[in-house]
């Protein structure tokens, strides 16, 4: 249960990982795993799987297992997920208009 619409949005995009998940999904539309952990280093497996466990139970990520060996399993943005992209970058302007860039260890919008 979420107290009103914007807290449904931001438990949604919460925490330090998912929003770089959701740019890389976007940027990659067919990632694996271990791709995502990789590029996302120094995220631990253990919370990369949190995450994306996460963001596939808020239907914002699907996961598609093609039952191959070895493990075949890809990664992609759903509709809903996809639609949070012009959100999260309006949020990722309105950074770089506000914040000193020298503050920022990196940008995340193009």
């Amino acid at each position: 249960m979420y107290a009103n619409e914007f807290d449904a949005t931001m438990q949604m995009i919460r925490g330090k990982w998912k929003i770089r998940l959701l740019y890389k999904l976007n940027a990659n539309s067919h990632s694996r795993f271990n791709t995502l952990h990789h590029d996302l280093n120094p995220i631990t497996h253990k919370i990369l799987a949190e995450q994306m466990n996460q963001l596939i139970d808020d239907g914002l990520v699907e996961r598609h297992d093609f039952h191959e060996q070895p493990l075949h399993v890809e990664y992609n943005l759903t509709k809903k997920g996809q639609s949070l992209i012009p959100v999260v970058d309006v949020i990722c302007d309105w950074g770089l208009a506000n914040v000193d860039i020298s503050e920022l260890k990196e940008t995340l919008c193009d």
